[in-house]
């Protein structure tokens, strides 16, 4: 921090404004906390909201020979924020981060790293903390605005602002900002966007069943709204170059020596590069080794590269004083970016690709279902080598996932989780936790396939399902929803209807301004891109959507043609999964848990329970089951075989029974009622047979026709509800 010290810190004035944006009040306020970060940045609102972000570029001893952006983005959950203690009984410290601060880091990092020059390599830290929440909503997606304005303010060499937006489009045709966790699951629409003044950055979007046009409608929306954002940015950041110099920082490049690029162009001809077409995804990569080492030797021969000493390149390299010679470690970025020059070209000029496919083409697709004979679903999706074996597994009430975070407590009814294994892309790694990109791409899948799924009251399962990615050669997500659409399928979830997915990117030419979209990029063109494009739909709604960018460009024509090129390529998919799995499978697995659900009356429940849930632990006891009530008597049976599934609603059916005259059961004799009849019992009903009805001829005396604990054949003959009496005789 500029003129920071001990003595000076006490004394420093927090600069503080408040913005009027969406009509809300918006408070930006620096100079507060944490006052050796780079910088950082408080923001506030009108419902007691308050943000904390902090940005720190590191100018000294940076890594020079890294090959990517350092750039670190965390989220910290504090349980403090929503007057919560926290997390369980025996740990109260907020522990490792959430699946949700994970994607909200996630979220930040996507729209922010691509507002940084290419090749920078200074390490980056944005540290977003929440410090206190209202929690009737979730605060994320503003992060991306207050990480863009602390790096502005921090001097770093971020081109521009770029702000973010939840707005959510409800059933009525109205738009929703920055809506409230119920409002958004009510919604029929909701969309996180990022963008700049003039660009988008980046969209996630979760959907029940919307049309194209609403996509459209809704995205202008936001754009207009993110524009007051970037302006209060810029207003801030002006504010506070009045009060204070602030110097520029020094950033560090690792950018490749490219003086031979010519030469290396002459050499890596458009037709040399053929050999690198129509090749798997190993092949591919030997050829780029052959190509880089071919580029070495050629470069050597040229005596413009240095591969030994200082003293021997004076020796024998000419063109030394003329600044043509290059290090070794600069001739595969140049060889990189000759590739990728002509495989652009390629395919904005020729509509050429890698494996020859046309630009909508989607690969050979194949499936299997039900192919796990002891699991309840399961379904494998095949798109030439990329593979996801996809599992679902149903489950009773007890087995909902508790969300236990800084919000409020939730409960989740449905899990997609997706697993990418090392050896699934030739790769070996130590096997630990799931890691961003897992917890990202489930996340995702989630979105995609909720929204087809059957209402609780009429499916009370619980619903896990496991994308196990056992090889990949690009899109993995696709193939995890497409695979998992299949599996519930396979599994009796009767969806509403089948969901599919289609990676789609964009290749841009700033020249010319044409552009190109391909649908199901393969792992060796997957660095070419300009727009990574994702969409899931069913046959006639989106359901979800993510977008990333990268250039700094973008005009809504470009989504309504990719919207119609994914129709057609999605269409395609759906047909071949009707191949397989047309309609939802007739039964339930054998393995799976049997489930049902009875609305009990509530003067009832006494008799189901019974004292200190004695009745219940019996019949779970009993018939091996799990019984459930809910707070409005609702109560859920799951168990394991049909047998004990039955005899348990039996049993409970017993309990609910109401005398009707001619009813012919099994009653017990609780009470002799000596020279006039006996008392019988039915459950926890009761009954009077009289003397006379203990037989056709006269019974002289009780006891010699029933006995106390005897059970015999009764039948209702009288109900008097008014006075709770019930007759009975014995058959």
């Amino acid at each position: 921090m500029i003129w920071l010290s001990d003595k000076t810190a006490p004394n420093m004035k927090p600069i503080k404004k408040s913005y009027d944006i969406w009509w809300k009040s918006f408070t930006f306020e620096t100079w507060k906390l944490a006052l050796l970060a780079s910088w950082a940045v408080t923001i506030s609102d009108e419902n007691e909201n308050i943000l904390l972000i902090t940005a720190w570029f590191k100018e000294t001893w940076v890594n020079t020979e890294a090959d990517f952006f350092p750039l670190v983005v965390d989220y910290q959950e504090k349980n403090y924020a929503t007057w919560k203690i926290g997390w369980n009984r025996f740990v109260k410290r907020e522990w490792r981060p959430s699946e949700m601060a994970t994607l909200t880091a996630r979220l930040i990092d996507r729209p922010i790293r691509p507002m940084f020059p290419k090749w920078i390599v200074n390490d980056t830290q944005i540290i977003a903390t929440v410090l206190s929440s209202d929690s009737s909503r979730e605060l994320w997606f503003r992060w991306i605005t207050w990480a863009s304005l602390t790096l502005m303010m921090a001097w770093t060499p971020f081109e521009w602002p770029v702000s973010g937006i939840k707005i959510s489009l409800d059933n009525h045709g109205d738009y929703i900002i920055n809506p409230k966790t119920e409002e958004e699951k009510e919604a029929k629409l909701t969309l996180i966007v990022a963008w700049t003044l003039d660009a988008i950055t980046m969209v996630e979007a979760n959907a029940d069943e919307a049309s194209d046009e609403e996509m459209m409608k809704t995205l202008k929306k936001a754009h207009s709204l993110i524009k007051e954002l970037c302006e209060a940015q810029n207003d801030y950041i002006k504010i506070y170059e009045k009060e204070f110099w602030i110097p520029e920082v020094e950033a560090t490049y690792n950018k490749p020596d490219e003086t031979v690029y010519d030469k290396i162009k002459e050499f890596l001809t458009n037709e040399k590069l053929e050999s690198i077409y129509n090749k798997w995804k190993k092949e591919f990569q030997a050829e780029l080794d052959k190509l880089d080492l071919e580029t070495k030797n050629y470069l050597v021969d040229q005596w413009i590269l240095n591969t030994e000493t200082e003293a021997w390149v004076k020796q024998v390299c000419t063109n030394l004083e003329a600044g043509t010679c290059v290090d070794e470690k600069s001739v595969w970025a140049l060889v990189y970016k000759r590739v990728k020059e002509v495989m652009r070209e390629n395919i904005l000029e020729n509509e050429k690709r890698l494996d020859w496919r046309k630009l909508d083409e989607v690969r050979q697709i194949t499936w299997d279902s039900g192919f796990l004979p002891r699991t309840h679903g399961s379904a494998l999706f095949q798109r030439w080598m990329t593979q996801s074996m996809s599992i679902t597994t149903l489950g009773g009430p007890d087995d909902e996932q508790t969300v236990d975070g800084m919000m409020p407590e939730s409960a989740k009814r449905f899990m997609h989780h997706y697993n990418f294994p090392p050896y699934s892309v030739w790769e070996v790694r130590m096997l630990r936790w799931v890691g961003r990109r897992e917890i990202g791409h489930w996340a995702l899948a989630e979105k995609a396939l909720e929204t087809v799924l059957p209402k609780e009251e009429d499916f009370p399962y619980i619903i896990r399902v496991v994308s196990e990615i056992t090889t990949c050669n690009g899109s993995s997500s696709m193939a995890s929803i497409c695979g998992s659409s299949m599996s519930l399928m396979n599994a009796w979830v009767p969806i509403k209807t089948p969901v599919a997915w289609i990676a789609m990117w964009m290749v841009y030419n700033e020249k010319t301004s044409d552009y190109k979209i391909l649908s199901d990029i393969q792992a060796q063109e997957d660095f070419l891109w300009d727009m990574d494009f994702k969409l899931a739909r069913t046959k006639n709604w989106i359901v979800a959507m993510q977008l990333d960018v990268k250039i700094k460009w973008l005009k809504m024509k470009v989504f309504k043609d990719a919207f119609i090129q994914a129709e057609q390529s999605i269409n395609y998919i759906l047909w071949e999964m009707s191949k397989i799995q047309a309609e939802v499978a007739p039964s339930l697995s054998p393995y799976a848990p049997l489930i049902m659900n009875m609305q009990i009356p509530v003067d009832k429940i006494r008799e189901i329970i019974w004292k200190w849930w004695e009745n219940v632990q019996r019949m779970e006891k009993e018939y091996e089951v799990k019984i459930s009530i809910a707070d409005d008597w609702m109560t859920t049976i799951t168990a394991t075989t049909q047998e004990w599934w039955k005899k348990a609603i039996a049993d409970i059916e017993e309990f609910l029974w109401e005398p009707q005259v001619w009813d012919k059961l099994e009653w017990k004799i609780a009470k002799i009622l000596d020279g006039i009849g006996a008392i019988a019992e039915f459950r926890w009903k009761s009954g009077m047979i009289h003397i006379s009805k203990l037989a056709k001829e006269r019974v002289a005396k009780v006891e010699d026709v029933v006995k106390v604990w005897d059970t015999v054949q009764i039948e209702v003959i009288q109900v008097d509800k008014l006075k709770g009496r019930v007759g009975l005789k014995k058959i």
